[in-house]
Formats: C-alpha cells, structure tokens, sequence
C-alpha cells in the first residue's frame, strides 16, 4: 500500500503543516505547485528532502487560489485549465530534475479534486495536461470518478486512493468540508480506518454504512490537526498489520 500527503503547502514566510516529518512517514508526496499553496523555495525544499528519502514526488495541482487554498471553485475554459495544470506540472517537474528524480504522477487538489470527479470539462482537462506532458504519469484520484473513468480511457494509469482522516458519505463520495464530520481527527480512528483500507478494502461512512473503499493509497492531509501524530499510528498500523508500504509508482 503507498501512503501520500499534502505537502509543501506554505508560500513566503507562511509554513503549513510539517513536510520534513511527515516526509519521514510517507511513500508519496502531493507536493503544492504554487497555485493553491507553496512557492519556488517551498517546492525546492520539500523535492530534495523528498528525493533524499526517495519519497515519491506527485504534483498537486489546483485553481490559482492562494487566497482561498484552492477550495474555491473557479470556472475555467477548457484549454486555460490544461495549459495551467502543464504550467505545474513542468515547474514541480523542474526542482525534481535538480536532484536527479522527476515528477512520477498527478493529483488534483481541493476544489479541483471534487470539480474532476463529477465534471467531465475538468476532468478532461486534466486527462489532457498528463497526456500530452508526460503519458507514463498515472492520475491519483478517487475510484469511479469522471476523471478516473476518462484517463482509463485516454490510456493513461489511474491509481484509486482513499481519504483515512476524511468523513465519507454512504454514496462513497467525501463529506464536504463545511459540514459535520468532515475531518476525521483522532489519530487512532485514523490508523484503525487505514487498516481497514488496505486489509478489507472498505471505509465505515458517517452514517455507520460500510461502503467499498477498493484503493492503491492512502491520503493523510499535511494541514489536518495532529497529522504528524496520525501518519506516525498509521504507518505503524499498517506495519504491524502486515501491510508493506511502498510508492505506487515503483
């Protein structure tokens, strides 16, 4: 099982989350491509930690929304937003390189993520950024999504992946944000829903349903509270569980 966060999320004198240790937990990092979180010092940083531990690197792209942590949606043309996930794609792409590694998949973030599952524009955007960039990178996103089912389609990879410290809905999709139960805090129930992901394939949503949860990763959010803490149960969950957690991409 590859386990991945969010990282490299601040920008300027603003740090978010803690990249380094939770750099020291993952398999996989989203790393913030200057649009809704993280600058050209930021992305250089957390590539070379990341490339030193040899932690997968991923680009997390989203709108251009510093302001509003690209939770806001924004309506694009469909050409404007291919060209500016490429744009995010070769400047991530570019501090990999310096440190002898390269960007190895693509995930969208935040309000570009819930867009994609849904709108097939978005999501047809996105499939055209990867597939004209770089065909080999797989797409990280949710199972049965709009995005996962036109990247199949384009021939691209698609690795499914499941939220363990996110409330799901019994449809499968994730509790908004701005509603109850949305994040899942407590770092036991975090690793214990890990285990669950990775051993029986299935997620306990708000309501109490049980619903199939079939992913190759597990997302930890850098910006959740206590996320170090709920990485570290969670890595230790799995490990002890039997669980070997390698990068997807390898």
């Amino acid at each position: 099982m590859d386990l991945n966060a969010d990282l490299g999320e601040g920008f300027g004198i603003w740090r978010l989350g803690d990249d380094d240790a939770l750099l020291s937990l993952i398999t996989s990092a989203n790393v913030a491509c200057g649009f809704h979180g993280g600058d050209a010092p930021t992305m250089r940083r957390v590539c070379e930690e990341a490339a030193r531990r040899e932690v997968a690197v991923g680009a997390q792209v989203g709108y251009r929304d510093l302001a509003g942590f690209g939770r806001r949606h924004i309506a694009y043309d469909f050409a404007e937003l291919r060209d500016e996930v490429v744009y995010q794609l070769g400047a991530l792409d570019a501090f990999c390189r310096l440190f002898g590694t390269r960007v190895r998949y693509l995930k969208p973030h935040g309000a570009l993520y819930h867009a994609a599952t849904r709108d097939e524009k978005e999501a047809a955007a996105l499939v055209a950024a990867v597939d004209e960039y770089d065909h080999r990178l797989p797409l990280l996103c949710q199972p049965g999504s709009v995005l996962a089912q036109l990247a199949v389609g384009a021939g691209l990879r698609v690795v499914a992946e499941g939220f363990a410290d996110r409330g799901y809905l019994p449809n499968g999709k994730l509790v908004p944000r701005s509603a109850p139960g949305a994040l899942v805090t407590d770092p036991e129930q975090v690793a214990e829903r890990a285990v669950r992901m990775a051993a029986e394939r299935t997620v306990v949503a708000v309501d109490g349903t049980v619903v199939p949860c079939p992913v190759e990763s597990i997302c930890l959010h850098g910006d959740t509270p206590g996320a170090v803490a709920s990485a570290e149960m969670v890595r230790a969950a799995l490990i002890d569980a039997g669980v070997a957690l390698t990068p997807f991409t390898a």
